[in-house]
């Protein structure tokens, strides 16, 4: 997993801009499906056949996308203005590395003069080094896309810290289900989705959905913790196994299939937990209400300090996922 990790978080891929991401994956999830294509959207979706006659359709679904920046103006000094892709926190964002998809680096900064309570996205800019306007353009320009610098580091234990785990981490638990689903295949039909454009307003699963039209949808994304300082209560921490979502702000998952995979990590001892998120949501939302909709549910992975640059997350909660999902679609 660890070495999985290191592969997906090294592209710089935000909303709208994927493929470099999708590129990684695609020959790491080939191996153990049966077909493998992309759709209109760029989802990138791999299938794996099931051995009944009468296979169910089952969407696993992770997003491949990242929070990040487009350029919106280039000043006569050759400082770059951004807008915001997704879910920005201008504290986090301040002061670091950042990376264009062209390879350009640059250091994301304020303006001077800025408090630290007045610090809001649009008082960023971002310094290449740039002498002036016109040398700024000729590696810049309107249009493209940067984000954080990517990559983590290990902590104690299996812990890790960096960006961007939301959700890299989702992807490589997909990749690792259908690994061990070549050991002992599954009687049902398996789709597994990477999708795009979550981080926007879950876009691509809405379409990735509508084409498979699956009976049981399971999403896998990050979820937040109540085990920081002066965090608000909340029963998921860091260390304590998959969490089984119940809700978020945009889905009630279908009790049956909370309760089915709850029985099912306690009759194979998969440690777990389970969540009630109250602001946020993921691609679950998206799979439930597509088309004629489908039973959904979600499996996250507890995760500090989101949509920041040191996201941290245990790797054994991420195979507590692996391990509760591949049981249950044995099963």
């Amino acid at each position: 997993m660890l070495n999985l990790m290191k592969a997906l978080t090294a592209p710089r891929a935000i909303s709208g801009y994927e493929k470099a991401v999708s590129d990684k994956i695609l020959p790491l999830i080939a191996p153990y499906t049966d077909k493998v294509w992309s759709d209109a959207m760029g989802n990138l979706i791999a299938y794996k056949k099931g051995t009944s006659e009468n296979a169910k359709k089952i969407m696993l679904c992770a997003h491949m996308d990242e929070i990040g920046f487009l350029v919106t103006h280039v000043d006569d000094n050759g400082f770059i203005r951004v807008a915001p892709i997704g879910g920005i926190n201008p504290v986090a964002a301040a002061f670091t590395n950042v990376t264009f998809g062209g390879g350009v680096k640059g250091v994301m900064v304020l303006e001077a003069g800025v408090t630290p309570a007045d610090i809001k996205v649009d008082k960023l800019l971002i310094d290449i080094g740039a002498k002036d306007k016109k040398e700024a353009e000729k590696k810049v320009k309107i249009g493209d896309y940067c984000a954080l610098e990517g990559g983590f580091t290990r902590l104690l234990g299996r812990r890790i810290a960096g960006r961007p785990l939301d959700d890299r981490v989702g992807c490589a638990v997909l990749i690792k289900i259908a690994e061990k689903l070549t050991e002992t295949p599954c009687a049902d039909d398996v789709y597994f989705v990477f999708s795009v454009q979550e981080e926007v307003g879950v876009r691509g699963a809405k379409t990735a959905t509508y084409g498979i039209m699956p009976d049981i949808g399971l999403a896998y994304d990050v979820t937040g913790t109540g085990d920081s300082v002066g965090a608000k209560p909340m029963a998921c921490s860091v260390g304590g196994g998959a969490a089984i979502k119940i809700k978020d702000s945009s889905v009630l998952c279908d009790r049956e299939l909370v309760d089915e995979l709850a029985a099912v990590a306690k009759e194979n001892d998969i440690k777990h937990q389970f969540e009630i998120l109250l602001a946020g949501g993921t691609d679950t939302s998206s799979m439930q209400m597509t088309g004629a909709g489908c039973r959904a549910a979600a499996l996250s992975i507890p995760t500090r300090y989101i949509h920041s640059g040191v996201e941290m997350l245990d790797l054994n909660d991420a195979e507590a996922c692996v391990d509760l999902t591949v049981a249950w679609l044995r099963k």
